[in-house]
């Protein structure tokens, strides 16, 4: 173990179990390799470090990217383990199956729509494992939510990018587990776009919100523990923290080489290749552009009708930005979810990443924006998004003045290298 202390009651024991927490988690595809050469923090718990939530009444923050070595899902491998009482599942945006659109309510409930029935060993009681949403009437875990809990345990699959909420759903429930004197587990997993570079601005904390609630860059570099153990330290939310480090990872692998199965975090992730890309496209979702939602390549591409793809696909090329090119594409949104040009046909450019230790995305999103703006300024538009996305007003303010992109790149440069400084005190891997 690497990090936290080990604290254990003595509560009487009591196995509950369910079939499962997702049906997509349970398909061949999804199935974790037996060969896996990365071991994710799930895997390493059920090795060494189960003490950890034997004997207590454990809380699970899960979704459909919670999954062992075996395929089965961390609820499932919970629920069966020896001494292990899973009292409750908590489930954050996109629900606990990761279907729900984005900023779409979730609700609690106490089954799955999964069409398989939850089962409990908890003595024969045929009891329904409750799931609690944090994405709902509330983001951080009530009191009431927590009563029955003794231990909390973070097990989700991050993107590396400020903007996705899952860490800061971890970081929520941190704050509460610390407020009310419950432990906290961290099950960490890779950085799927690789933990050794970051990019963008680091957020102002006038600027804090659900997509950036600390003062962290857009592509942060962090696993979910080790940003874990950043925000417990640096923030002072002080919580009895432990994290389950993974086995085999290292800080410049990308997912496709850890040997695991990319199962979609959410609706709109469905592969590494739009990962990738999400730290700088993800921007164009403060604008009047569509970021390609509710199509098979969403954050690969951008698009609107009023877009000149064709006059601008060449001139993009034309820059020979590090590590990407461009094409001209047409698509259509189907049921996109941010309520742009739903089954509308659309001019679009699509990022084309050739070289990912080049391709820095948040550049490259930039230069894009400012040239879109340069050559169709009466057209783009901003919306009251952009300034929480980019966590400051700052950026807007600066493309409006017709700053550079590169001007406004290394402007960032001072604060990168503080953030990156006080992060190394934190990482977990080599």
């Amino acid at each position: 173990m690497r990090e936290g202390t080990r604290r254990h009651g003595g509560l009487q024991y009591a196995a509950v179990a369910m079939a499962a927490v997702l049906a997509c988690a349970k398909t061949e595809d999804s199935a974790v390799p037996a060969m896996a050469r990365v071991r994710a923090g799930i895997d390493v718990l059920l090795e060494d470090s189960l003490a950890l939530v034997q004997n207590v009444r454990v809380g699970l923050i899960t979704n459909q990217t919670g999954i062992a070595g075996d395929g089965r899902t961390t609820a499932e491998v919970l629920a069966s383990a020896a001494r292990v009482r899973l009292i409750a599942l908590f489930s954050p945006e996109h629900g606990i199956q990761g279907t729900a659109a984005p900023g779409e309510r979730i609700a609690d409930t106490v089954d799955v729509t999964t069409g398989l029935p939850i089962r409990s060993l908890d003595r024969g009681t045929g009891r329904a494992t409750p799931i609690r949403s944090l994405y709902g009437d509330t983001r951080k875990p009530t009191p009431a939510m927590l009563e029955d809990v003794d231990v909390l345990v973070f097990d989700i699959q991050d993107v590396g990018a400020r903007y996705y909420t899952y860490v800061w759903t971890m970081a929520l429930a941190m704050q509460s587990a610390a407020e009310l004197g419950k432990r906290f587990v961290v099950l960490d997993r890779p950085d799927p776009i690789g933990g050794d570079r970051i990019a963008g601005n680091v957020l102002d904390p006038a600027f804090a919100s659900f997509v950036g609630l600390y003062p962290v860059p857009m592509r942060h570099g962090m696993t979910a523990g080790e940003m874990a153990r950043l925000i417990n330290a640096e923030f002072n939310v002080g919580a009895d923290l432990t994290v389950v480090p993974m086995k085999g990872w290292h800080r410049s692998d990308w997912f496709d080489a850890t040997g695991l199965s990319w199962v979609a975090p959410s609706p709109n992730m469905p592969d590494l290749e739009s990962a990738a890309s999400y730290p700088g496209t993800c921007l164009f979702e403060g604008t009047n552009l569509s970021v390609g939602r509710g199509t098979t390549r969403p954050f690969q591409q951008i698009g609107a009708p009023w877009l000149d793809a064709t006059s601008l696909t060449p001139v993009l090329d034309a820059l020979q930005l590090p590590g990407v090119r461009f094409e001209t594409v047409e698509f259509t949104p189907a049921s996109p979810g941010d309520g742009k040009y739903d089954g509308v046909r659309l001019n679009g450019i699509r990022f084309i990443v050739t070289d990912r230790g080049l391709y820095d995305p948040v550049a490259t999103a930039l230069t894009v924006l400012i040239s879109i703006r340069t050559a169709q300024s009466g057209a783009l538009e901003f919306n009251n998004g952009f300034d929480r996305l980019a966590g400051t007003d700052a950026l807007r303010l600066s493309i409006e003045r017709g700053m550079s992109a590169q001007s406004i790149v290394d402007g960032w440069e001072a604060d990168l290298a503080k953030f990156d400084t006080l992060r190394r005190r934190y990482l977990l891997y080599d």
